[in-house]
């Protein structure tokens, strides 16, 4: 039940997100779209992100855990190359996408008690 929520909270950030950021993020359909972004955003931050921080380990590292933001929007990218309906016009907007999405997630969970 708690992923059920976490998910449609996500729904509910990326639509928003992306309507502040029009012109730079394309979201068709709505809430049908943002419902497929959550869901893949969901896997490839399940699946492939562990993967991409232990390869750049060294880097994140150097960096003092800077680079876990360019791994956010790679994850980003990635969800815009798998859900139709859903683009990120560049590397940046991505990056923007990603930080605006993780602190409105983290507020958002602090307020309905959906914390870790």
């Amino acid at each position: 039940m708690k992923l059920l929520i976490r998910i449609l909270i996500t729904t509910v950030l990326v639509m928003v997100i992306a309507h502040f950021m029009r012109g730079s993020i394309t979201l068709v359909n709505g809430f049908e779209t943002s419902l497929k972004v959550a869901i893949v955003l969901a896997l490839l931050n399940f699946f492939v992100k562990p993967i991409l921080v232990l390869l750049t380990l060294p880097v994140t590292f150097i960096t003092l855990g800077l680079f876990l933001l360019v791994i956010n929007a790679v994850i980003i990218l990635l969800c815009a190359h798998f859900v139709p309906g859903f683009g990120i016009h560049s590397f940046w907007t991505a990056l923007i996408f990603s930080i605006i999405l993780s602190l409105s997630q983290s507020v958002v969970y602090q307020i309905t008690g959906e914390a870790k």
